[in-house]
């Protein structure tokens, strides 16, 4: 992937890792919010990965669009939780910055679905594969948002420990596709990869 850089150091592409409530989709709205500033004209779109499958998670989701509203302004929302790809090589574009939000959700709709689907897991490493080809093409800067769960302890149970492995493998993947890598904790960012690595 090259390593051209937007106007305010912006990379072209970036992952960003961290725990549950670590500050990484924060940091990835301010970001967006530095890009749409920057120049007239510019967008930003989050495409949501996350599906309401309880009534946590509907008030969780609606949470989210009320805090990034007031946040982001302008910036817009598409849901899409499984074909990535499709949607990165649709809505990405020189003036649009695309943060999607989050690969973790994105694994767990494919690995673990609300409803088991032997389709749907056959088709993870299709869809992995057309997804880093269509972030290697985009022509507008992309933010990915992950969770790093690989720090705890082992997890019981082989399903669970298999999506733990796969989502491993799915960041470490994604670490080589971006420009930009940044761990975050506490709120503060850790760069691994990039500009101030």
């Amino acid at each position: 992937m090259s390593g051209a850089v937007f106007p305010f150091s912006l990379p072209r592409s970036q992952l960003i890792l961290g725990g549950q409530k670590s500050g990484k989709s924060r940091r990835a709205e301010l970001l967006a919010r530095g890009w749409m500033e920057g120049e007239p004209g510019r967008e930003a779109m989050l495409i949501a990965t996350g599906q309401p499958w309880d009534d946590e998670m509907r008030e969780r989701i609606a949470r989210h669009r009320r805090d990034r509203a007031e946040r982001v302004p302008g910036m817009t929302t598409l849901e899409e939780p499984l074909d990535l790809a499709d949607c990165i090589a649709r809505h990405s574009t020189p003036r649009r910055l695309l943060v999607v939000d989050c690969l973790t959700l994105w694994l767990t709709n494919w690995m673990m679905p609300a409803e088991p689907s032997p389709e749907l897991a056959s088709g993870w490493s299709g869809q992995c594969d057309d997804f880093a080809v269509a972030l290697g093409e985009a022509p507008g800067p992309v933010i990915l948002v992950g969770n790093e769960i690989g720090l705890g302890v082992i997890p019981l149970g082989s399903q669970v420990r298999a999506f733990v492995d796969a989502l491993g493998g799915l960041n470490q993947r994604m670490a080589r596709c971006c420009d930009s890598v940044t761990l975050m904790c506490a709120g503060l960012p850790l760069a691994l990869k990039g500009p101030g690595a």
